[in-house]
């Protein structure tokens, strides 16, 4: 007779495995420990390209060989942002304790699309935490999602259910002329998030910014009362908390005001910026983000929570209730046992199979607590501050943008600058000293640096610019030569 366990995937022979996975912890916790001294970034051979064109075998391979192949091919070309010296995204650097946490949600393989389960106690405590942390009534909720991205999607949902209630979800629009507004510096998330809502990004009005790349409010005041007097219908408000550009910070008592006036749903897209809130010498930038209808942030950026790691709160869980909740057979809920417990995070957003995302959170805030991840987020600005100083005493550099938080935009400065300063920001990646990416402000390339690491430091920001520096020296002395 047949064993009745031969289609179990679990090893005959659990101490072999053990054995494998301690060396493949090992391995990754090597990785981290000597992460300066690798490369930030490297590109991939054409062999390593074409290795992953392969066929997949039929048959099993062993373990240890699979992870060998991870070892060869896949750690030594990614993104970099573990390393010290990427600087190029708003991209945070995980953490080990985040990463041994993520292998436990693994292990358990908890689906948090609901029921009654300790992973979703979890979950609702982490809310609670950033419920605390905004000044957010006790009527407030919030889901763990994927990043701002889905986050924003969301908040776009729940403007729309505000203004036109819950029938919206069977009748759609109606094409009632919903108009939203955000800054010309808003995520292209937001553009997004209406066409896909069905809305259409022609009902998104781009307000100007301010010298500070801030959303004028004056600007914002005469659309809205032009779009009313046209008959349309304004129902949502953006506010940003740390640009993808510049890191800036709009005026966020005044746009509460506006709409609270206006009635308008003011949505803040915090993707990194809000989480300055923990941080003692930054949170006072964030005075009127309490005032929110909703808040998308990232775990996964400035609090260093491996990806994938955003978090949508709303200042009124019945909101999402009446946006997202829906009845099935097979979603039955009890007042006892498995099906107890509602509601359940499938009532709060689109997904119903969900990873337990919450757990690297909660293990980051727990181990490391709210005061050493807000002197680390003071840090990474501290180190803006520090490259923004040394750009400004350096003539051959030229600051771009003002400096808010930990993004610093600049250029080196000469003739045919766009190409040159696009030539220095690829020989820094290549070089694997630094890893910046690029911008465009008022017209011209910028070369963008945003500080989210918390391996970051000094001497980092010293190499990245010694490397600049470099490069455009050579860049210029390599132009005069092709011109003569």
């Amino acid at each position: 007779m047949s064993d009745r366990f031969e289609n179990s995937l679990d090893p005959t022979d659990w101490a072999h495995l053990r054995r494998q996975g301690h060396q493949m912890l090992d391995d990754m916790f090597d990785y981290l420990e000597h992460i300066r001294e690798q490369a930030v970034w490297q590109p991939q051979p054409q062999t390593i390209r074409d290795s992953f064109q392969h066929a997949l075998n039929d048959g099993p391979i062993d373990l240890a060989d699979v992870h060998t192949l991870f070892m060869q091919t896949v750690l030594p070309y990614s993104v970099g942002n573990a390393h010290p010296g990427f600087m190029g995204w708003v991209h945070g650097g995980g953490s080990p304790v985040g990463m041994l946490a993520e292998m436990l949600a693994a292990g358990l393989n908890a689906n948090v699309g609901g029921r009654d389960h300790a992973p979703i106690e979890l979950e609702r405590q982490v809310i609670q935490w950033l419920r605390t942390w905004f000044a957010f009534p006790d009527t407030a909720g919030g889901l763990i999602v994927s990043g701002t991205s889905m986050a924003n999607l969301i908040g776009v949902l729940m403007a729309r259910t505000a203004k036109l209630g819950s029938a919206s979800r069977q009748t759609g629009i109606l094409k009632l002329p919903l108009t939203a507004y955000c800054s010309a510096n808003t995520h292209i998330s937001i553009t997004q998030a209406l066409e896909i809502t069905g809305i259409g990004s022609q009902a998104l009005r781009i307000i100007p910014v301010n010298a500070d790349y801030q959303l004028d409010s004056d600007a914002l005041r005469a659309s809205i009362a032009a779009d009313k007097a046209a008959g349309l219908c304004p129902f949502l408000l953006v506010g940003t908390a740390g640009s993808a550009d510049v890191g800036a910070i709009d005026p966020l008592p005044r746009l509460a005001t506006i709409a609270q006036q206006e009635q308008l749903w003011f949505h803040v897209d915090g993707a990194f910026g809000a989480l300055a809130i923990l941080a003692s010498d930054q949170s006072h930038r964030l005075a009127g983000i309490e005032c929110a209808d909703s808040i998308a942030l990232d775990f996964h950026k400035w609090v260093q929570v491996p990806y994938d790691a955003g978090v949508i709160l709303v200042r009124n869980q019945a909101y999402q209730l009446d946006t997202f909740a829906s009845s099935a057979s097979y979603l039955q809920r009890e007042t006892r046992g498995l099906a107890a417990g509602s509601p359940w995070p499938c009532d709060l957003g689109p997904e119903l199979s969900r990873s337990f995302r919450a757990l690297k959170i909660w293990f980051t805030l727990k181990v490391y607590g709210t005061v050493q991840l807000g002197q680390m987020i003071s840090h990474t600005c501290e180190l803006a501050q520090y490259l923004k100083q040394r750009i400004e005493t350096t003539p051959q550099l030229e600051l771009l943008a003002p400096v808010t938080l930990n993004i610093v935009c600049f250029r080196y400065r000469c003739d045919n600058a766009d190409k040159i300063n696009a030539h220095i920001v690829i020989a820094l990646q290549e070089s694997g000293i630094a890893a910046p990416s690029t911008t465009r402000l008022q017209g011209h390339l910028a070369i963008r640096a945003a500080i989210v690491n918390h391996r970051t430091s000094h001497c980092d920001i010293d190499a990245l610019l010694n490397a600049t520096l470099a490069f455009g020296e050579q860049a210029i002395i390599s132009q005069t030569q092709d011109n003569l």
